[in-house]
């Protein structure tokens, strides 16, 4: 049997592959920058300037060219010799079915997302918990540069969607999960205060928990909010959210 090969650049960065650890052995905290640029860019061929940017954004140091070509030849070494293009053309080659943790948030959240809008509340559960969990732990979290910046950006909006899925299957649940459902819907107001979506989980998650006036309250906060930051008023399901709410005091 094929041992399972794993790359995982959100926390603690880990690379198994041909069955064994190698995050060890790349060179350092360059190397590990490069290692992770060459697997989130795996689908197309980079350039000697382009890891150089990737590596130092703000100004390369002298001897930068030599430096890169030292970094590039120990990530061979440490990923195979057959793994990393050659020629000043690079390109990672990962085994097949290896498990890039990004990519499978990515995945988790689509299928958490087909499972909400087919309903199927309790299949939503397990990819959305998925997607969460590798989006907290953050995309190279002691890292800095403009290319790490908008995988990040990506990865909370990954944790955004999956917050959604958590929230919504909870509430589709019902019953004891309604608590998960509010608070879920709790935190998604908290990090996207303009998502009308987590204001409408959370107004039906308060209803349904017997609470309608604070879900009313929820409805009021998001129209001040709306109206004195954006100059809007809440969009038409949010509203006929509202007028449904109205009709149960």
């Amino acid at each position: 049997m094929t041992e399972a090969a794993v790359v995982q650049l959100c926390g603690r960065l880990v690379v198994q592959l041909g069955g064994r650890r190698v995050e060890g052995l790349l060179p350092g905290r360059k190397g590990r920058v490069l290692f992770a640029y060459l697997t989130v860019n795996r689908t197309r061929d980079s350039t000697a300037d382009q890891l150089t940017e990737a590596l130092w954004p703000a100004d390369a140091p002298a001897g930068a060219e030599a430096t890169l070509r030292a970094l590039v030849s120990k990530v061979r070494r440490a990923v195979g010799s057959e793994a990393l293009g050659r020629g000043g053309r690079y390109r990672l080659d990962l085994p097949p079915g290896c498990r890039v943790d990004l990519e499978a948030a990515a995945d988790a959240v689509h299928r958490a997302e087909s499972a909400v809008q087919s309903a199927q509340w309790r299949r939503a559960w397990g990819p959305a918990q998925v997607a969460l969990f590798t989006a907290r732990r953050g995309f190279l979290p002691e890292e800095e540069a403009p290319w790490i910046q908008d995988q990040r950006r990506a990865l909370g909006e990954v944790e955004l969607r999956a917050l959604e899925c958590y929230a919504a299957a909870s509430l589709g649940v019902g019953g004891i999960e309604l608590p998960a459902a509010e608070r879920t819907a709790r935190r998604l107001v908290e990090l996207e205060p303009f998502r009308e979506s987590g204001y409408r989980i959370l107004m039906r998650a308060l209803a349904e928990g017997g609470n309608v006036a604070a879900a009313l309250r929820t409805y009021d906060r998001l129209s001040d909010l709306l109206r004195d930051e954006l100059g809007v008023s809440p969009s038409p399901p949010t509203q006929e959210l509202h007028a449904e709410l109205l009709r149960m005091t």
